[in-house]
């Protein structure tokens, strides 16, 4: 069982699950472009959108810690996953799972993302 900060997060993610992840994430330009598509797609539906850009715009950031980047990029990588343990279609509900994530990945660096990245974040939401 993975465990974050001692609590169980759930089952660990499959080999395809983390294989996607990494194809994902190989790019963070065209992950970021990506994530932001995703975000004005279903972005009204999506409580979490300004701390997902938030944490983008930190992982692209060049003084944000390599560790930092790996855990966000990853995060963001779940969020554009076709595989999914609930689907995205469903209004809400299906946006959970990638909430979870994207909390604990925040959670986890929660130092590196700083005021100027939460502020990016909320301009680009404006747009």
């Amino acid at each position: 069982m993975v465990e974050f900060a001692g609590e169980p997060l759930g089952r660990p993610f499959t080999k395809d699950e983390m294989d996607a992840m990494r194809r994902e994430a190989r790019d963070s330009e065209s992950l970021f472009t990506r994530t932001r598509e995703r975000l004005k797609k279903f972005g009204s539906r999506i409580p979490f959108a300004e701390d997902l850009l938030a944490a983008l715009y930190c992982a692209l950031d060049p003084a944000t810690d390599r560790k930092v980047k790996l855990i966000l990029f990853g995060a963001a990588a779940y969020f554009l996953m076709p595989m999914d343990a609930m689907p995205d279609l469903f209004p809400i509900i299906g946006f959970t799972d990638d909430a979870a994530v994207i909390a604990a990945a925040i959670a986890a660096v929660r130092s590196g993302i700083t005021d100027s990245h939460r502020d990016k974040a909320r301009e680009t939401l404006k747009r």
